[in-house]
């Protein structure tokens, strides 16, 4: 009973205060419309007689708006112009009924208007005070100051978000930004004090406990900037999710996380033709072979949102087939999904599958790819990259495939290790037989992706939580990196505009340094490199080389309509020549001939090579990195 009674009195307390605000406001007109001085008597007297209706009016309003409704410690925009509402449709009714009455004769013209300003006010104050002294009681104590880097849409959301939510552990205090249009101002009260790199000078003289990194728009040498600054003041940071994270809700104080490895590496976005590539996949059968690893399994993800009619994933092996399969029939319940066991090597699977299924479309994006453990098995990486590639290339045409799409390497360029050399004989099984058939052979080509399965980025984070030290094999060695997701709508980008017989050649900006990418993973992590985690180098591995290449330097570089879309145009293959090299091969691998299979392969990639630690091999390569 109790707890009925209190529900029932706060509304009317609040209705109670309402009311008892018409007749301040409505006396208070009067007075402000003779200059703040004494009412005339005669003046006082018509304003008293019209209180009542006035009263009445406005009373009615104020339910029919339902303003009773509004709950004071949650006071908001809509609630106020609630009472605006409430407000302008009784002043308006008042003044309709004193015309009705005497033609306005004894209400002075700018009475209604001194009232439809004040009464918010009275109204509107009150609730705004109880508000603002309810979130500083519910604030814990001991909440951080933060400092949100960035001034646009999202360091607004996140600030009120913060200022609103009585349980969040972090309080905003300052801003700063780049932008010099927005340094000085405040947002939310919140002054923005300077640009970013004044950010170490920020955090000391405001006492800041932790950096709110609001730019989720922000490219990945901006992110890098931004946090070699924030280490520099020595505080912890977070930052709020990549557009690309955060599809189905807007930003919010909940969103933030700690800053990873790709927040640095692959954050920039590309300009992709969504349209072009949902019109060439949509309700067509697709293909992927090697559908349940790292690349393959992100690749299947994003051609199962163009709704295609049917996806048959293809892989070896059965546990990682199992894993996507179960992974898409909960995101896409819709999808007719056809988990393909087998092998690309298997000339008998493979025809089966596509004379069975007819895709329109086939992924090719099986292969062995570490490079060390390929060096002394030359015989297992030709017979599944090569072996395989022609298998499944060869079917493709005898199954009237329309496209056959090559996911390549970097390493195929110059090879120095047996996985460059076999990826770059696949590269020209499938340029000698795109005039073969009907089916469009398209080579698309890259450097590492961020944490797909045996790169070093999960390397080093198991190394860094074990406590070092992390291995890095050459203190210059850089690699080009792109987070998995970006490669792969890349590789449908290609898939949609290729015509046949092209490589394309992902732009995959600046070549980062390993140590870098090592000392960030390890500073992410909380600890400090060189001092609570070692940094070890331990020489090239086997087929290692310094720096990689995207494009031969025969290879002619042209742009595409698309920012992260090169064109390369592909040198010279002779199918027959390929051919006869690729029997010999097949046969070699019969009689596990490495010695053979190393004369052929450096036969059929004659600028195959191993390069040596101390090589400037690649002070050519780094000039041609930097053209693309």
């Amino acid at each position: 009973m109790e707890h009925i009674i209190q529900k029932l009195r706060t509304p009317f307390l609040v209705m109670l205060h309402d009311i008892s605000m018409i007749p301040l406001a409505w006396i208070g007109a009067y007075w402000m419309r003779f200059n703040l001085g004494p009412i005339p008597p005669q003046m006082l007297s018509h304003a008293l007689t019209l209180l009542p209706w006035v009263m009445l009016v406005q009373t009615a309003t104020f339910y029919y708006f339902r303003l009773y409704r509004g709950v004071w410690r949650f006071a908001s925009l809509p609630d106020f112009l609630q009472i605006g509402k409430a407000v302008i449709v009784g002043t308006a009714l008042v003044t309709l009924g004193c015309f009705a009455y005497d033609r306005l004769e004894s209400l002075p013209r700018s009475v209604p208007f001194i009232y439809a300003a004040l009464l918010p006010i009275l109204i509107g104050g009150p609730r705004l005070l109880y508000r603002d002294w309810k979130d500083r009681a519910s604030r814990p104590s001991n909440r951080k100051r933060a400092l949100v880097v960035g001034a646009g849409r999202a360091g607004e959301i996140l600030i009120r978000d913060l200022l609103s939510d009585t349980t969040s552990k972090y309080h905003p205090v300052v801003l700063a930004d780049d932008d010099p249009r927005k340094q000085g101002r405040e947002i939310h009260g919140i002054r923005v004090a300077g640009g970013c790199r004044k950010i170490p000078r920020i955090v000391k003289k405001f006492r800041i406990d932790t950096i709110l990194l609001a730019i989720p728009s922000a490219s990945d040498r901006q992110m890098r900037r931004i946090i070699e600054l924030s280490e520099r003041a020595g505080v912890s940071f977070l930052t709020l999710p990549s557009p690309k994270e955060i599809v189905s809700h807007p930003v919010s104080g909940k969103d933030l996380r700690r800053v990873s490895i790709e927040d640095l590496l692959g954050r920039k976005p590309g300009q992709l033709d969504w349209a072009a590539i949902h019109d060439h996949l949509y309700g067509k059968t697709l293909m992927v072979t090697g559908g349940g690893g790292s690349i393959g399994s992100e690749l299947c993800r994003q051609l199962a949102s163009l709704a295609p009619q049917r996806l048959i994933i293809f892989d070896s092996c059965e546990y990682n087939l199992f894993r996507i399969e179960k992974v898409l029939q909960r995101e896409f319940p819709r999808l007719q999904i056809v988990p393909l066991l087998g092998n690309i090597t298997d000339p008998d699977t493979v025809r089966h599958a596509l004379e069975t299924h007819r895709p329109h479309t086939v992924f090719h994006a099986a292969a062995y790819k570490h490079v060390p453990l390929l060096e002394n098995q030359s015989r297992q990486a030709v017979h599944n990259n090569i072996l395989g590639t022609q298998t499944m290339a060869e079917a493709a045409i005898a199954a009237g495939v329309d496209e056959f799409v090559l996911i390549s390497t970097d390493k195929a360029v110059n090879p120095g290790n047996v996985m460059g050399a076999t990826k770059r004989a696949a590269e020209m099984i499938c340029q000698s037989l795109n005039e073969l058939g009907k089916t469009r052979f398209v080579i698309v080509r890259f450097g590492n992706v961020l944490d797909s399965a045996g790169s070093v980025v999960p390397l080093f984070r198991e190394q860094i939580r074990a406590g070092g030290p992390v291995t890095v094999t050459h203190e210059a060695i850089t690699r080009y990196f792109m987070t998995i997701p970006e490669a792969c709508q890349l590789i449908m980008l290609a898939a949609a505009v290729g015509k046949g017989g092209e490589i394309f050649v992902l732009d995959m900006g600046e070549p980062i340094r390993i140590r870098y990418l090592a000392e960030q993973m390890i500073r992410l992590s909380g600890k400090r490199p060189g001092i609570d985690i070692e940094i070890e180098y331990i020489g090239l591995r086997p087929g290692e080389k310094l720096h990689e290449e995207l494009f031969h330097q025969e290879e002619q570089l042209s742009r595409t309509p698309y920012a992260k879309l090169r064109l390369a145009h592909p040198r010279a293959c002779d199918r027959r020549i390929i051919a006869n090299i690729v029997a010999k091969m097949a046969l070699a691998c019969q009689r596990y001939d490495e010695e053979q299979l190393q004369i052929l392969l450096h036969t059929l990639v004659p600028e195959f090579h191993h390069p040596t630690e101390d090589s400037s091999n690649d002070h050519k390569v780094a000039s041609g990195n930097r053209t693309v």
